[in-house]
């Protein structure tokens, strides 16, 4: 579900409804903001994680 092909933690169905859902994806350390509705991904920004 991510730009990078990592699998992330998020499980989504076909009644999920998702906005502006901060998606982290472990394997390439970035933050990406979703929105996701009937199973259709739409990857608004993405934000490199810093500590």
């Amino acid at each position: 579900m991510s730009i990078c092909n990592g699998k992330t933690r998020v499980q989504v169905f076909y009644n999920t409804v998702l906005r502006n859902f901060p998606l982290f994806c472990p394997k390439c350390k970035l933050t990406h903001i979703v929105d996701v509705e009937k199973l259709e991904i739409i990857i608004k920004n993405s934000e490199k994680q810093t500590f």
